[in-house]
């Protein structure tokens, strides 16, 4: 049964399946017009297509309509992939990306669309990412920031983005912590509190403080019982409680 838009082509005319050249393929259910066709716009019936037909990916990888570029990629041989490095289209480009080896990754770190740098960023090895440190889109650099070897999380301390900070407080080394005390992101502090409450029993931000009394130990509660604030008294006054018994 027909799902979806309309079906129709590319360019928004009319499909014909008896001017397909794999119309023979209908009898046996591999294809059917609204419901898996190589020639339709609609992207979920071109990977219908190759899913049924994953032998026909590598002879359509030049066809014009980008997304069944997009969809032959998935399902053709990896030695047909290089060339769509170069392919017009980011979809495309990415695709090839993320099924080629990382080797290949390498060629577009510096590619003007961020779908595909994002790509790149997945495949590369964390040893890898230095060249993306700095990368002009903030969820580039995130992805970094999850992926990276620690060692390389210090030059991303003081990111722009605070997504960004907030995952390297999460998994720096903590005695970098520290470096987040001044952070003008509460979040970020909060993120670094759990690791290191010490460092933040007097932070200005008392969702700040309320971390680090749910998190420190006695030295940091005995701090915390005299807070200005009584959500903040009473979780250390309950959590010193808990340790004495």
């Amino acid at each position: 049964m027909p799902e979806g838009p309309e079906p129709v082509d590319w360019t928004g005319k009319a499909l014909d399946c008896s001017a397909c050249r794999f119309h023979d393929r209908l009898e046996s259910g591999h294809c059917g017009l609204g419901w898996s066709c190589l020639n339709d716009r609609y992207g979920k019936r071109i990977e219908r297509f190759f899913t049924l037909n994953p032998e026909l990916a590598d002879e359509n990888l030049r066809h014009p309509y980008f997304e069944t570029r997009v969809q032959a990629a998935r399902m053709a041989s990896v030695f047909r992939l290089p060339r769509l490095l170069a392919d017009e289209d980011p979809a495309v480009r990415g695709m090839a990306v993320l099924r080629l080896p990382a080797a290949h990754a390498e060629r577009l770190m510096a590619d003007p669309d961020r779908a595909v740098r994002i790509a790149v960023a997945h495949r590369l090895p964390p040893g890898g990412l230095l060249p993306m440190l700095h990368d002009q889109d903030g969820h580039v650099r995130l992805i970094v920031a999850r992926r990276a070897e620690s060692g390389l999380l210090p030059m991303l301390c003081a990111d722009p983005d605070p997504e960004v900070r907030a995952e390297v407080a999460r998994r720096i080394d903590p005695a970098f912590l520290d470096r987040f005390r001044t952070d003008p992101e509460p979040l970020v502090r909060r993120v670094a509190a759990r690791r290191r409450p010490a460092l933040f029993v007097t932070d200005d931000d008392l969702r700040v403080r309320h971390t680090v009394a749910e998190e420190g130990g006695r030295a940091e509660l005995r701090r915390l019982v005299s807070d200005p604030e009584a959500i903040i008294r009473e979780t250390a006054i309950q959590r010193l409680a808990q340790m004495k018994e």
